[in-house]
C-alpha cells in the first residue's frame, strides 16, 4: 500500500513544536499498516523537521538556544538577508537538521522510542503555515 497526502501545520512562533499527535492524525490509514514506513518531508527551506525528546520541555528550549549560539543573527558575514536577520540563519538551521524523517510503522503505531517525538523546528520570526508531505508505504 502507497499513501500521500499534504498537509498545512499552522503558523507557529519560532522554535521547536511537537508534531506528533498532529501527523499521526492527517494520516489514518496508518492504522492499517502491519509494517511500513511514514516519510515526512517538510517543503520549505527555512523551517525543519526531526525526532528527539516528546516529554520535558526544556529540551526544546535548549535546541533554540543551542541553535541561536551555533548560528548567531547578528553575524556581518551573512549575504542572504532579504528577509531580514533570520533569513540566512533559518536556511544554515534547516540544512543542519534536516528536511524529512522516517518513522517505522508497527502493528497500525509509529515505532518511536518512550521518549521520542517528531519535532517541527520553525526557525523563523514569522514563517507562517508549513506545508508537510506525508508518504506511507506498507503492507
Amino acid at each position: 500500500m502507497w499513501v500521500q497526502h499534504e498537509i498545512t501545520l499552522e503558523a507557529r512562533r519560532r522554535g521547536f513544536h511537537l508534531i506528533t499527535n498532529e501527523v499521526l492524525s492527517a494520516i489514518p490509514e496508518i492504522r492499517k499498516v502491519k509494517l511500513g514506513l511514514l516519510h515526512v518531508h517538510i517543503k520549505h527551506t527555512s523551517a525543519s523537521l526531526t525526532i528527539n525528546e516528546n516529554a520535558d520541555p526544556t529540551v526544546r528550549e535548549d535546541f533554540e538556544t543551542h541553535f541561536n549560539i551555533l548560528v548567531p543573527e547578528d553575524g556581518k558575514h551573512y549575504q542572504h538577508t532579504f528577509e531580514g536577520p533570520d533569513d540566512m540563519t533559518s536556511h544554515i538551521k534547516s540544512s543542519i537538521l534536516g528536511s524529512s524523517v522516517t518513522i517505522p510503522i508497527t502493528n497500525g503505531r509509529f515505532n518511536l522510542g518512550t521518549w521520542q517525538g517528531i519535532y517541527l523546528c520553525e526557525h523563523r520570526n514569522y514563517g507562517g503555515g508549513r506545508r508537510l508531505v506525508l508518504t506511507l508505504q506498507g503492507e
